[in-house]
């Protein structure tokens, strides 16, 4: 089903998304829409899902734009139209689509859905067997490598109001692990991590700040190779349950950020000019922690 591009057409002084204009096919017509934040922001990369309402047919799958508008043209018929986004409650719709007419645009607000219950205060430990520590960085011209750093240790000290709240992580450099021993070695040496000279990675957190629903944006400071920098982990907190080796309490997190290698000293264009083509200039991190809550009763995760 083709997905029209938007062309906007603005008014002088007319609301927002006044005027869009869109040629509709022969025997078709067409719906657009303004999908809005909890604070009534636009909203990007919002999912929208539009099913016939006869046969229950996924007819067309789509984003918002950056402003958080789409537009879809579509045969004529009702439709049910699911519009979607992490951390807010979905809103389903139905439309009637008539031949070369456009409905008029909308605007929709997605609310924030109700967040996990934030764990309790005090201080949670890291457990290794369950907490990974991922990275993907673009090979020079080619695919991404995939790795990981498999020794670490750390935790959260959650504070009575969360935005108080701490995170410290300790990473052994030299545990990287792309699966390639050669690459292993090369990304431990002094043209890269340096582990000989910093040993470890280390994050301590500045800030938690709440993005509505279970999202929230942990500020602070990374430092690696001897550099340390100001980094952004956008975090998801998933909840906390009574499970694990002994029923003890624990709760889990997935978190990313995106580093710049030359923040850190390592120069990807002077690699290239030395013949060395490892990895591009932007790493992706991704950490999925668990954590144990930590008191004189809990046991001690297996290694």
């Amino acid at each position: 089903m083709p997905i029209a591009l938007l062309r906007r057409k603005r008014a002088g002084r007319g609301p927002r998304g006044a005027g869009l204009l869109h040629p509709v096919p022969a025997g078709a017509g067409a719906f657009n829409c303004e999908v809005l934040d909890p604070l009534g922001e636009p909203l990007p990369r919002a999912e929208v899902t539009v099913t016939s309402a006869h046969g229950g047919q996924v007819v067309a799958k789509l984003t918002t734009d950056p402003y958080g508008l789409f537009f879809v043209t579509l045969p004529v018929g009702r439709y049910s139209v699911l519009i979607a986004s992490d951390g807010l409650q979905p809103n389903r719709q139905t439309i009637d689509v008539r031949e070369g007419e456009t409905l008029p645009l909308s605007s929709i607000r997605l609310e924030s859905s109700i967040p996990p219950e934030l764990p309790q205060p005090g201080t949670w430990l890291f457990d290794p067997p369950h907490t990974a520590i991922r990275f993907i960085a673009k090979h020079v011209g080619m695919a991404n490598v995939h790795g990981r750093f498999t020794r670490f240790q750390g935790g959260i000290r959650v504070a009575p109001d969360m935005a108080d709240s701490r995170i410290e992580v300790r990473i052994e450099a030299a545990s990287i692990n792309t699966g390639n021993n050669t690459r292993d070695g090369h990304l431990r040496s002094a043209d890269f991590l340096d582990v000989e000279n910093y040993p470890y990675l280390h994050f301590a957190s500045t800030r938690f700040i709440h993005k509505g629903g279970a999202k929230w944006t942990v500020q602070g400071v990374l430092e690696m190779h001897g550099v340390s920098r100001t980094v952004s982990l956008d975090t998801d907190y998933l909840g906390a349950v009574n499970g694990g080796y002994g029923e003890e309490l624990r709760c889990a997190a997935r978190a990313t950020t995106e580093l710049h290698r030359e923040d850190y000293t390592l120069n990807w264009r002077n690699m290239l000019a030395r013949g060395i083509a490892i990895v591009g200039p932007t790493v992706k991190l991704e950490l999925d922690m668990q954590a144990m809550y930590r008191c004189e009763d809990t046991p001690t995760p297996p290694e």
